[in-house]
């Protein structure tokens, strides 16, 4: 094993924003059996530790392979660009509004006639809208739009964020 390799290397599974999901769990299942630490305690200490990095090493890459904002973040990181810091390219000012928009329509929707249905219904847009922006991501990075790419990454992270926020808004809702 070789914990120096890429997490699709590592995983068997090709280097791609679309990834077989159930491909992706049939290697992560066959790595799992081959290095978990109790396969290995009857081994030394040094065997036994590399067992453990082995397998928080394949948790990790498949925790990153399965999400699609972290899967296009690593993408990127793989051709030096980190989406995680600022960055010289400005997002649409227009996309910002809409997020700003977006963000009082969740804060307001506790008030609303119906707040589960006007949170379900920001939920599904959100959704939607995330999904968009995968298929954009997909073709910039085939195309190998980088610049694209990354713009749309950090859309996606827009997306991401609202829609945990919505979700934590109705978690909040409706435990009271």
């Amino acid at each position: 094993m070789d914990i120096t390799r890429n997490y699709f290397e590592f995983l068997g599974v090709p280097v791609s924003f679309d990834v077989d999901q159930a491909r992706l769990a049939e290697c992560y299942r066959d790595l799992q059996k081959q290095l978990h630490p109790d396969r290995h305690s009857h081994q030394s200490e040094r065997e036994q530790r590399l067992a453990v990095q082995y397998t928080a090493y394949l948790n990790e890459a498949l925790a990153t392979l399965k999400s699609p904002l972290k899967r296009a973040q690593y993408l990127l990181s793989l051709k030096g660009i980190d989406t995680l810091s600022d960055s010289s390219n400005q997002l649409d000012p227009m996309f910002l509004m809409e997020q700003m928009e977006l963000r009082e329509r969740a804060a307001e929707a506790v008030e609303h006639d119906d707040p589960e249905a006007e949170l379900d219904a920001l939920q599904a847009y959100v959704s939607s809208d995330f999904k968009q922006l995968q298929q954009s991501f997909a073709v910039a990075w085939e195309a190998g739009e980088l610049e694209q790419a990354e713009l749309l990454v950090r859309k996606m992270q827009f997306s991401a964020k609202l829609q945990s926020d919505i979700e934590a808004l109705e978690d909040r809702l409706f435990d009271d």
